[in-house]
């Protein structure tokens, strides 16, 4: 569905990213994991080709996503920005039903079947009963929820999610989890930023770990996700534990 091809990403002086090639099919979720500054939500943005590349290239379907005209790269993929600002009033369901735009003409309004699947989104996040409420009063875990329906609520076959779990207490997180296990199980593809490599048990098929000094290590979660590569990743003794046949990490 999307690649990256020898990509590489910088700021300043600093390389982030060098040469990184992966591919992402559909029904696939990849986890992607590295120290805070290493250059996540950076690859997000050159993903979503709001972000252009220092040198290689991002694939959508066949082409480069330079050439995907705006309405159908948005037909093809959601992106959930890591901050979502809102700087004008807006309702919750003002604020979902703009993951309707894509599928609507220039001058449309959003219909019955519009606001159905936004209240749906909504309920799928437990705020069914926040549809009316001003974005400016909720807090900022119910904020991320209201961005990750918005992101639901476009219908792309590919989700770039970045740290959608954040601030999140831990049922919404296992709710939010759930959801996006649907989601793969109707063929989309995720590519999710997130903090947590435990994050993994329930939807994870592959992870791309990024050190930040232009190293990377992608691969399907089983070869990837190990203590000693997490150990490397975040310059911190990281333990594995074995518990029903599941490995969980965490620290020393």
């Amino acid at each position: 569905m999307i690649a990256a091809e020898n990509l590489c990403l910088r700021q300043g002086e600093r390389e982030l990213i060098r040469d990184l090639n992966f591919r992402v099919a559909a029904g696939e979720v990849w986890l992607v994991l590295g120290e805070n500054g290493c250059g996540k939500s950076t690859l997000l943005s050159a993903l979503a080709g709001w972000l252009p590349p220092d040198e290689g290239r991002v694939v959508l379907g066949e082409r480069a996503i330079q050439g995907v005209p705006p309405q159908q790269r948005a037909l093809t993929m959601a992106w959930q920005v890591q901050h979502d600002v809102c700087p004008f009033p807006m309702s919750v369901i003002e604020k979902i039903l703009t993951g309707r735009h894509p599928h609507l003409s220039r001058w449309a309004w959003e219909g019955e079947t519009d606001v159905a699947i936004a209240q749906q989104q909504l309920a799928r996040v437990d705020l069914a009963g926040l549809s009316a409420r001003d974005l400016a009063t909720l807090s900022g875990g119910e904020r991320r929820r209201v961005a990750l329906a918005t992101a639901l609520t476009q219908q792309a076959p590919l989700l770039l999610l970045d740290e959608p779990l954040s601030q999140l207490d831990l049922r919404h997180q296992q709710q939010a989890l759930q959801v996006l296990r649907e989601e793969q199980q109707q063929g989309r593809a995720v590519v999710m930023v997130t903090h947590d490599p435990n994050h993994a048990h329930l939807l994870a098929t592959h992870a791309l770990l990024l050190f930040g000094d232009g190293r990377w290590l992608a691969g399907r979660v089983d070869e990837v996700l190990t203590a000693e590569t997490l150990s490397a990743l975040d310059r911190y003794p990281v333990r594995a534990l074995e518990d029903e046949g599941l490995t969980w990490f965490g620290s020393t």
